[in-house]
């Protein structure tokens, strides 16, 4: 049995579902990989938590969502991050903190922070990533460290993991992918004939949609999302400035009624295309013909569709899109760290 200590930054909501996961997957991730993960630290802006023994993290799941973490035992105001980490063996940092796609803090502080300090990385946000991604990651490569981001790349559906794994060996020519729920979720609603107005507060009232759905609807979380696949699957050196990003604000009845009539269906994509080393990428609405693997993609699934020199195209679709999905990814990326 190996001992795998864990730091958690972050405890809204994806925060919140990682640790409930770690609690429910105990006992399975003991027995099923020999892994007891056990939590050291959640640490938030405002101080931090700190376990004293192996069943805090029970502590904390089963006082109930409303309770807040700093009127838990062990909660230490002002704990910073890096004296937290420096009082603990290295493990892995469970990385949940909103960040800043365009700055890249506070995530991108402690990223660093952390390789620094000999702790590998399982990632949720995306700010520093973007932000970094080659600074990041030739830290923990030339570390003998690993830097993992699944759940930073649509969640619970398995991008990085299956273009690097199973298309191993394979060279990627495009990645078509529908990479925000949301967006696909308004556009459905869009072509039942409502307005995107309604749909829009439709979605939010779902809890499908944030209240400030700008990110999504404007492309630009599918863009950070296609740049981290693209750079980590297709070996790109892609930043923000060389995707062309263009959201789903002026999809209009007449584009949605032209696709129709050619049996079309529009789609909020993602999309790479690599020919004769020449690299493209863009975020578009496109009205995508009967025969695209992603044509049939409705409501808030998504979906990713690799083609390739040897092995055809790919496809992936669903993955759960809430905070359990992306704390599962979280979870999948620390096993496979470990196993």
């Amino acid at each position: 049995m190996k001992n795998v200590p864990v730091v958690l930054t972050g405890y809204g909501n994806v925060g919140r579902a990682f640790v409930r996961l770690l609690t429910d997957k105990r006992l399975e991730c003991a027995r099923r990989y020999g892994l007891e993960l056990d939590l050291k630290a959640v640490l938030r802006r405002s101080g931090g938590w700190l376990a004293k023994g192996c069943d805090d993290a029970e502590a904390l799941t089963s006082s109930g969502a409303s309770v807040a973490l700093e009127s838990h035992p062990g909660w230490v105001p002002g704990l910073t991050f890096d004296s937290a980490i420096d009082r603990l063996t290295p493990g892995v940092l469970a990385e949940a903190t909103p960040s800043n796609w365009r700055t890249g803090e506070p995530q991108l502080a402690f990223l660093h922070s952390a390789l620094d300090a000999g702790w590998n990385v399982a990632a949720a946000s995306k700010g520093a990533l973007v932000v970094d991604f080659r600074g990041l990651t030739e830290k923990a490569r030339s570390r003998g460290l690993a830097l993992k981001y699944s759940g930073a790349t649509a969640a619970a559906l398995p991008t990085v993991d299956v273009a690097a794994i199973a298309l191993a060996g394979a060279s990627i020519e495009r990645i078509d992918g529908i990479l925000t729920g949301t967006t696909n979720y308004i556009l459905s609603r869009l072509e039942a004939g409502e307005s995107f107005a309604d749909a829009l507060i439709e979605a939010q009232a779902k809890g499908i949609a944030e209240l400030d759905p700008s990110m999504d609807i404007d492309g630009w979380d599918t863009a950070c999302k296609l740049l981290l696949i693209s750079n980590a699957a297709a070996g790109t050196n892609l930043t923000l400035a060389d995707i062309p990003v263009e959201g789903i604000r002026n999809v209009s009845a007449a584009m949605l009624a032209d696709a129709r009539k050619e049996g079309r269906a529009v789609k909020l994509l993602g999309r790479l295309t690599i020919q004769d080393g020449r690299v493209k990428a863009e975020v578009k609405p496109v009205a995508v013909e009967p025969s695209h693997p992603l044509h049939g993609i409705t409501g808030t699934v998504k979906g990713i569709a690799f083609m390739t020199d040897t092995m055809g195209t790919v496809v992936v679709t669903g993955g759960k899109s809430d905070p359990r999905g992306t704390a599962a990814a979280m979870l999948k990326d620390i096993i496979n760290i470990y196993r």
